[in-house]
């Protein structure tokens, strides 16, 4: 699927689209501007007690009318547009297949393992009524285990967008060491937008006494961050207006949201990311490369698309969906896998199993390595897992 080309028809379609608009909103105001004149001219007579020919200028209008010739112009940008849109839904026609169920294939799968993962995918996203009924009509119960963790994930979310940290501040400190041990600093992001709210509404004794107690603590880890909030106390209920009116940005609160959610589907077990939502739009930007190579196998006529255990072309996805290494055999250009995996040489360089079996007649003798002029025996080869 070529993308610019359908991007660029769109672009042409908008401006023309842009451009018939702007020129028929022009004339319309010079329509409006000459009948307005007429009107206001015929009023003024009125008012004066003067009398005035208002056929003379009625005529006046239609010539100046007649002059703007407002037909004209617009039927040439309208027929611009129309030729622009016809020729739009068929490029889409041309370039998009509607028939994706040619790129599919039957594939073995446990369908509880795919219940569990949409059930998980609705309470993650919030939607629990949904996922309730969904549980419900694939009769699959055990797949509720993790909704009362997401409540309460969306309890302290749904409290912050009130300004209310309690929630995620108990969170957080019934949390503390799994954080720690994740290297993440959520705890003292929590306290340091409480001190700044604190510092914003309440007095300075107020602020200064919750740093004591709760920011202390990170004063050794954390030295910039809290001299920072430190010189903050002498701007108390007048933060806005000082050096450090940013910490009042509600970026802060935005920030502090998701790396609450990040860390703690992170304590559950579960990837930040819905893997519903990952699988779901790694499919789509795989889908056209997939049509393609169908399309390629079955008028070669070669082996049957349905038989393919593995895709004889690279499938290149974009950096966020590739999660481990692969390895790709530099002889034979297979990629790795159980039945072929990656086997490091003595000499230091990796083949697949297959390609130092075929090379070694079988594993029969010692043959040269294709990198190095070093002779390998196939018995002291290792498998690497990547």
């Amino acid at each position: 699927m070529d993308l610019k080309n359908i991007r660029d028809a769109f672009d042409r379609v908008t401006k023309k689209q842009k451009l018939s608009s702007s020129k028929t909103k022009e004339m319309m105001d010079h329509i409006c501007q000459e009948v307005e004149n007429a009107i206001t001219k015929i009023q003024s007579s009125m008012d004066s007690g003067s009398e005035v020919d208002t056929k003379s200028v009625f005529s006046e209008l239609n010539a100046k009318l007649m002059e703007l010739g407002p037909i004209s112009p617009q039927e040439g940008t309208q027929r611009e547009l129309s030729i622009a849109l016809s020729k739009y839904p068929k490029l889409l026609e041309k370039s998009l297949n509607p028939d994706i169920s040619k790129a599919y294939r039957n594939v073995d799968f446990d369908t509880h393992v795919v219940n569990h993962i949409i059930a998980s995918h609705f309470y993650r996203q919030g939607m629990f009524d949904i996922g309730d009924t969904f549980i419900a009509e694939s009769n699959e119960p055990e797949a509720a285990a993790v909704k009362s963790q997401f409540l309460e994930l969306y309890h302290i979310l749904s409290a912050m967008t009130t300004r209310n940290l309690e929630p995620a501040l108990t969170w957080a400190s019934a949390n503390h060491d799994k954080l720690r041990d994740n290297g993440s600093d959520l705890v003292l992001k929590l306290h340091r937008l409480h001190f700044v709210e604190i510092l914003q509404s309440c007095s300075r004794d107020d602020a200064l006494m919750y740093a004591r107690t709760y920011l202390a603590p990170f004063a050794t880890s954390h030295m910039a961050e809290f001299q920072k909030l430190m010189a903050c106390l002498l701007w108390a209920q007048k933060l806005d207006h000082s050096p450090y009116a940013d910490l009042l940005s509600p970026s802060h609160w935005d920030t502090i949201g998701e790396e609450l959610m990040r860390q703690f589907c992170n304590i559950l077990g579960q990837s930040y990311e819905s893997p519903l939502s990952v699988t779901i739009a790694a499919g789509v930007q795989a889908l056209p490369q997939l049509l393609k190579l169908m399309n390629v196998v079955v008028e070669k006529k070669q082996d049957d698309w349905q038989s393919i255990k593995q895709l004889p072309v690279p499938l290149d996805l974009d950096k966020e969906f590739q999660f481990h290494s692969i390895f790709v055999c530099p002889v034979s250009k297979d990629q790795a896998s159980e039945d072929n995996p990656p086997m490091l040489m003595s000499c230091g360089h990796v083949l697949c199993r297959q390609s130092i079996a075929k090379m070694s007649k079988n594993n029969t003798k010692s043959f040269k390595c294709p990198y190095c002029p070093m002779a390998v025996e196939s018995k002291l080869c290792k498998q690497l897992y990547f």
